[in-house]
């Protein structure tokens, strides 16, 4: 039976890190390929019944997700959160109640279906808000407890 080791040459862990990269890019590119093909050969409608749809918008949610983690590690420390909640959720409202309002002007459309519309992106667009403010107070603790 082999046994596994622990990779402990930073060399080797890069290596891996973007061996992995690249296999994630061409399974990426690989499912927008059946994809594209669905949508051309079915249309949309029979694109997105495809069980691969649903593996791509997960997976580019959570890649997007992990990466907000990175953007806040980058970002300056000075940056406060609380202000970045309130600017950011200004913002979300104006755009969702736009969204909603824009959704009332069709023929068909009625004001129920611009109240859902609307609740439907402020609440996706609240979601990162709020895990972009847990990142940016969490990491303005820790570099008010190093100093």
């Amino acid at each position: 039976m082999i046994k596994l080791q622990k990779i402990r040459d930073e060399r080797l862990k890069m290596k891996n890190l973007q061996n992995i990269r690249t296999a994630y890019i061409l399974q990426t590119i690989g499912i927008l390929g059946i994809l594209a093909y669905d949508w051309i050969t079915k249309g949309i409608e029979g694109m997105t019944k495809n069980p691969l749809w649903f593996v791509f918008i997960l997976t580019a949610v959570i890649s997007a997700f992990l990466s907000l983690d990175i953007s806040v590690a980058h970002e300056d420390s000075e940056k406060s959160p609380n202000k970045g909640l309130i600017v950011s959720l200004a913002v979300l409202v104006l755009i969702s109640f736009c969204i909603g309002y824009l959704n009332t002007l069709g023929e068909e459309l009625n004001l129920k279906n611009g109240f859902i519309l609307g609740g439907v992106v402020f609440i996706c667009g609240l979601i990162p808000i709020l895990y972009i403010y847990y990142l940016r107070k969490k990491s303005n603790d820790e570099h008010s407890d190093e100093e």
